[in-house]
């Protein structure tokens, strides 16, 4: 049985894009969708039993249209070869207010066959090619559909995430008891469990995130835990498998050394088990930073070479340069831009100026000073003539008399 594992999608992520003269849409969504349909090509290809997304399908509680169409036409492609797709309800699939729908309903209110969707936690039998496959399905768990409001009065956030904490471990064995223990099972879900190294969901994240102990998870009756909420792929035991994915496209700069991509499990008729992660092509982040010395005679060009260093063309690319501020004026900011043309994005040409710390006149002190005194206490201390410094402290007299009878 071969399960294709992959999970934060987030559709509706458009920071670092332009728009798409052709489309008329952000040419970061096609990034999302590009990645997207590698997993749905991959799916088909290989045959795949199952294919199980853990969840944070958009961007947004709330996303366009345009969004809702681009995923479902791809839901459809699997749905429709005969493909079973499982989906899971994540943090971001659910709506602002109880009452509303989540993101992914539309699939089970149509009743579209070959599609799953796990809005509550459960344990479903999901028919494949090669079986039966048990999934436990552990969504992200709304506080307000778990606890009720005499439950968490007078108690703080923190509290309230213990309780919810021991609400779900409780629910997770009661559904770990009730297992068929002659099938496969996978748990599935969408939650932050202890030890994992988180990425970019840290800065999208709506809340303060409840945490389950890897102990509780990492149950020997599942044959593979698959995982999603953070984005950065990992793997957490190998007995059973505890995996995070990671998201599916590079989000931010903090992405920027991760590799993108999904998880193809197979379990096999011993419930021997393998799993690989496979890439996707991810749009490349790029960070250049120069270091520009004290004593460079041409610091534009120091930049220019170090961009020649990297492969630039269709990367989202910042560049850092730290910078003596005497040589910040010689710095050329639209040169550098003309060397990353073919940039698919300039996200920052940024100058770290280091001050020059201007050491005092030896002996001198401003108080007591009158102006012609200090005037002539810096001309000495410069490489000039004393009938220079006499001339010039005869204008400096003058103007500053002027300036005393105005």
């Amino acid at each position: 049985m071969k399960i294709l594992h992959f999970a934060d999608l987030h559709l509706g992520v458009e920071n670092y894009g332009r728009i798409d003269p052709q489309t008329g849409l952000s040419s970061r969504l096609g990034d999302f969708l590009s990645a997207f349909d590698e997993v749905v090509a991959y799916a088909l290809s290989e045959k795949i039993d199952l294919v199980l997304f853990c969840g944070d399908a958009y961007k947004s509680r709330e996303p366009s249209q345009t969004h809702q169409r681009e995923f479902a036409r791809r839901i459809w492609r699997l749905a429709s070869s005969g493909t079973p797709i499982f989906l899971l309800i994540g943090n971001h699939d659910l709506p602002n207010a109880i009452g509303r729908a989540t993101t992914m309903e539309i699939f089970h209110t149509l009743e579209i066959e070959n599609v799953t969707v796990a809005t509550r936690p459960g344990t479903y039998r999901i028919e494949t090619k090669n079986g039966i496959l048990q999934v436990v399905a552990l969504p992200w768990a709304r506080r307000s559909a778990l606890l009720s409001r005499e439950e968490t009065k007078n108690l703080t956030l923190d509290e309230v995430n213990e309780r919810l904490e021991r609400i779900l471990t409780e629910r997770l064995m009661a559904e770990v008891e009730a297992l068929d223990r002659s099938l496969p099972a996978i748990l599935a879900a969408h939650v932050f469990v202890h030890g994992a190294r988180t990425g970019s969901e840290r800065g999208m994240i709506m809340g303060h995130d409840y945490v389950l102990l890897q102990s509780n998870v990492a149950n020997p009756a599942f044959d593979y835990v698959a995982l999603g909420h953070i984005h950065k792929s990992q793997v957490l035991t190998e007995n059973p498998p505890v995996v995070y994915p990671g998201s599916l496209e590079r989000i931010d700069f903090s992405e920027e050394e991760d590799e993108k991509g999904f998880y193809v499990v197979e379990i096999g008729q011993k419930r021997q088990v393998s799993f690989e992660f496979h890439p996707v092509k991810a749009r490349p982040f790029l960070t250049i930073k120069v270091n520009i010395g004290a004593q460079e005679p041409e610091p534009t060009e120091a930049v220019l070479k170090a961009i020649a260093r990297h492969e630039v063309k269709d990367a989202i690319v910042r560049v850092q340069v730290a910078i003596p501020e005497r040589l910040e004026g010689l710095f050329g900011e639209g040169e550098v831009r003309k060397a990353l043309k073919d940039a698919h994005f300039i996200a920052a040409i940024a100058r770290d100026v280091a001050r020059e710390r201007r050491p005092r006149m030896p002996g001198f002190s401003a108080e007591g000073t009158t102006p012609l005194e200090a005037l002539e206490v810096y001309l000495n201390s410069k490489s000039i003539s004393q009938e220079r410094i006499k001339v010039l402290l005869e204008y400096g007299e003058r103007l500053i008399g002027e300036s005393e009878a105005e």
